[in-house]
């Protein structure tokens, strides 16, 4: 097994068949807290698109009847790699999406390595045959996956789709977003040198236009599994539907913290402010509704804002930095926008604004913001913002706060806070929505993550993750 390490940023090829194939048309790449290009990404184009899923085909055969066993160590050795590149990975993370360096090693790159690990596990322990009384149940790929990442966590997002598909044994086609293309070419890179073998992985950057409906719509592509917003995710399901192509999809979410009337509220709205602002509060599952007891309303916007004041942001290269700039000036402004009519709609301005901060003047940062004093038709409460900033509402009671709590067209995380076990368990289980923590349990790389209503379709991570690439056979004897 040999490692190499590309240190550039600017990177023309694509890669089909095993091949780095360079072409004539590249993106720049620009880092958010500087404004700055810092490397190029090639743009593939249709051609390049057919020739890619024609070699994951071709390729399919030979993975597709390869043992668990085999892929699991795959997988194994791909992680392997990754590790070798963990600091340059970071490094990456941190210039095309400005996430703060500790959040880039911590939810970005090592969860990223975690699920790929938990994935070669199940390669080994999934049951691809089992028996059904009289019938043995075969488990088999399902074929070619486009797997089409977003901007926000680009590596975490490729080795959940990635990684699913290699342990269920099904071949790939990738196409990240073209605002974070660089760290795929590093886990291109250290699949090739894990063993993969060649057109169980292809490369083909570019635009969502071209790339993305090309894939989306091939009929070699058995699986398209796609993670952005939900007015996306409908044109990619609709594309797919043509041909009846299974679509996998993980979109947006407005997720409510439920905060209810024994709950420690300090700490309840202090990790509900952290959530919300992760990774710049560019989060599907951030939970950016905070629901509390109408009594304790005025103090629990005072803590919120309080503890959203104290948060440090700034150079994302910087540890102690906490938030770093959204993605692009065309992300700041949509979210500023919103904040903007928000508080000409009536709406307290309880932290933030939309404003730069301070001591700030280049790159496209926000200071985290908490509102208060909107209606639950607001449509600060109702859209999903993805950016850094959360709207307090009181409820009246238990039913009430689930009432609000489902009163949304998403339906992908949320939380509950109770001194009560049970109470919270009793709350939990009437959302509507795909996961939901108590009491801040940490997160669970193995337990399926998806949604309700507009906020997909499909599960991924862990077992459910794999069976998403499967079809089954039954065989009657």
């Amino acid at each position: 097994m040999t490692t190499t390490i590309h240190t550039t940023w600017d990177r023309d090829s694509i890669l089909v068949g095993g091949d780095w194939i360079p072409v004539t048309d590249c993106t720049e790449v620009h880092d958010p807290a500087t404004e700055s290009v810092i490397g190029r990404s090639a743009s593939a184009g249709i051609a390049h698109v057919d020739a890619a899923v024609a070699a994951a085909r071709s390729a399919g055969t030979a993975w597709g009847t390869s043992s668990p066993e085999d892929r699991a160590e795959i997988l194994d050795a791909l992680c392997t790699q990754l590790r070798a590149r963990r600091q340059l990975l970071v490094d990456t993370t941190v210039a095309e999406v400005g996430a703060p360096v500790t959040v880039a090693e911590e939810a970005h790159i090592d969860l990223g390595i975690e699920i790929l690990a938990s994935y070669a596990r199940l390669a080994r322990d999934l049951p691809f045959r089992e028996r059904l009384g009289r019938t043995l149940l075969l488990r088999r790929p399902a074929g070619v996956v486009a797997c089409i990442t977003p901007w926000n966590y680009p590596f975490y997002q490729l080795a959940a789709k990635v990684g699913a598909a290699l342990a269920a044994g099904c071949t790939t086609v990738v196409k990240p977003a073209e605002l974070t293309p660089l760290s795929t070419y590093l886990f291109a890179d250290a699949a090739i040198d894990a063993g993969l073998p060649a057109g169980v992985l292809n490369l083909v950057p570019g635009s969502g236009r071209t790339v993305g409906a090309a894939l989306t719509a091939h009929p070699g592509v058995d699986v398209v599994s796609f993670t952005g917003s939900t007015a996306v995710g409908r044109g990619v399901a609709h594309a797919a539907a043509e041909s009846l192509t299974r679509a996998c999809l993980e979109l947006g979410g407005k997720s409510a913290s439920v905060v209810l009337g024994d709950a420690p509220l300090p700490a309840a709205v202090t990790a509900t402010v952290d959530a919300a602002m992760l990774n710049s509060g560019q989060t599907c599952s951030a939970w950016t509704r905070l629901l509390v007891p109408r009594t304790r309303y005025e103090d629990a916007v005072e803590l919120a804002a309080g503890h959203a004041g104290t948060l440090r942001v700034g150079d994302p290269r910087d540890r102690a930095t906490q938030l770093g700039p959204v993605i692009s000036a065309a992300q700041r402004r949509s979210i500023a926008e919103a904040v903007d009519a928000a508080v000409a709609g009536g709406a307290r301005l309880a932290a933030g604004g939309s404003g730069m901060p301070a001591d700030l003047e280049t790159g496209h940062y926000l200071r985290p913001t908490v509102l208060a004093d909107v209606g639950p038709h607001d449509p600060i409460v109702r859209d999903e913002i993805f950016g850094p900033v959360l709207v307090v509402l009181p409820h009246d009671g238990d039913d009430d706060a689930i009432r609000l709590a489902n009163d949304s067209d998403y339906g992908l995380g949320g939380a509950v806070w109770s001194a009560d076990p049970e109470r919270a368990l009793g709350v939990a289980a009437r959302m509507d929505t795909g996961q939901v923590d108590i009491n801040g349990a940490p997160f669970n790389p193995e337990a399926p993550f998806g949604g309700w209503k507009s906020s997909g379709l499909g599960r991924e991570l862990g077992r459910f993750g794999v069976e998403e690439f499967t079809e089954l056979t039954a065989v009657q004897r």
